[in-house]
């Protein structure tokens, strides 16, 4: 459920018309619903209770700081994986002791750095980033409280740029070696072991990968405690998927997930902690764009739109499906034909939709990307010299601006020319 509704003819978010802010920021814009934001938040709680357990917010996802901020106010924990995302989170109010800082390539001035300013758990990826951290947390006089990433080899039977669990993948470390490893953790004097983390994609739209991790997960915990590990925390890491269009076959809801959860792991007596990002921020927003040409080619009609590939990448870069609907509600029963929605960058992979059916919306008028709350402005670029696009937070009858478009002036102002020049 999202709070992107017709009323009286017109798309709102919440209580605000969308075209009222397209008349005040101008397009192409994101906005973003704090009440979905909330709902959705709010299920995974309730999805993973009476189960102690932290629900980190994938900060890559979407790391608007106000984003954060409603999140973290919440009681979210915050998922980063750069030293930028944690003084972004830091920012929001977020405290270090509900950050928890995965990826494979933290350097040794990021350890030190999330070391410094306080931090829940780093979930290590490698050996020579665990004999890392603990050099470094060592030359501090302090333990760095850690997870291992267990690659469970797990095909997550999602897209291939976004399956991470996988042998042949980059993440984490070989489940075949992970006792090896975690006995290696232990002797290093710089670490304290905690738990363990396993991510196996994103965007998936079954339990069934979930689950086959999570029994691996359960079988590894039970023989590191042999091995006499204090093992509290289970971290499950995020990817259930949301529903792109509107058809039937929609993805498990939280609260089957969290019933999954407990049946496979509920016995182990661990906190658990999840990493969300696409499911809790990717419905709570939408991209509006305008029009600017109806186009008539030989075989084909197309909609040039002011929003481009620099502003929405998911559609140029995974083929990526969003729903696309006019901001004036069309009629009941009013014509729809194939029409192909593509931006004004030279590339032709500047296409965000080929032959999608559409009522007719004419030069001039506005559409809405559905389910552009995630990976959208995070992911945009001022490829073409075209400015970042705003960011919009809307909260019951009211808005505000929470990153402004940059000036041509402020953009050209980020570069300079040598004197030699």
């Amino acid at each position: 459920m999202d709070h992107f509704l017709y009323r009286n003819g017109q798309l709102h978010a919440e209580d605000v018309n969308l075209a009222t802010i397209a008349d005040s920021v101008g397009t192409p814009f994101y906005c973003y619903s704090a009440a979905t934001l909330t709902r959705h938040y709010t299920l995974f709680r309730e999805a993973l209770d009476p189960l102690p357990n932290l629900i980190c917010y994938a900060v890559k996802s979407n790391s608007n700081l106000a984003v954060l901020k409603l999140l973290g106010d919440l009681g979210a924990g915050m998922d980063v994986v750069s030293i930028g995302e944690y003084l972004r989170a830091r920012a929001a109010g977020v405290p270090g002791a509900r950050i928890v800082f995965s990826g494979v390539g933290k350097t040794r001035d990021e350890m030190r750095a999330a070391l410094e300013g306080g931090i829940r758990q780093f979930n290590v990826e490698s050996d020579p980033e665990m004999e890392a951290l603990s050099q470094v947390a060592e030359s501090m006089g302090v333990r760095a409280p850690i997870t291992l990433r267990v690659n469970p080899d797990v095909d997550a039977r999602t897209h291939e740029k976004i399956s991470t669990g996988r042998k042949e993948d980059k993440f984490g470390v070989p489940i075949s070696r992970a006792r090896e490893i975690y006995a290696r953790a232990a002797r290093l004097p710089g670490l304290k072991v905690i738990g363990v983390d396993m991510h196996i994609g994103s965007q998936l739209t079954d339990l069934a990968p979930f689950e086959s991790a999570y029994l691996k997960m359960a079988d590894l915990v039970r023989a590191l405690r042999q091995d006499g590990h204090v093992i509290e925390r289970l971290d499950l890491g995020g990817g259930l998927g949301i529903p792109y269009t509107r058809a039937n076959d929609a993805p498990p809801l939280p609260m089957d997930y969290g019933a999954m959860v407990k049946r496979v792991l509920g016995d182990l007596d661990c906190e658990i902690e999840i990493e969300p990002g696409r499911l809790i921020s990717g419905n709570a927003g939408v991209l509006v764009t305008e029009v600017i040409y109806r186009k008539q080619a030989e075989e084909r009609e197309f909609l040039i739109v002011d929003a481009a590939m620099n502003d929405l990448v998911r559609p140029a870069m995974y083929g990526a499906h969003h729903d696309i609907e006019p901001l004036i509600e069309p009629p009941a029963g009013a014509p729809m034909a194939p029409v192909d929605i593509v931006g004004p960058i030279c590339e032709s992979g500047d296409t965000f939709a080929k032959q999608r059916a559409l009522p007719f919306v004419a030069a001039g008028e506005r559409i809405a990307f559905r389910s552009a709350g995630a990976y959208g402005a995070v992911m945009s670029s001022e490829y073409n010299s075209r400015p970042l696009v705003p960011e919009v937070l809307v909260s019951g009858d009211h808005f505000a601006v929470i990153r402004p478009r940059p000036s041509y002036e402020q953009m050209l102002g980020r570069d300079s020319i040598p004197d030699w020049l």
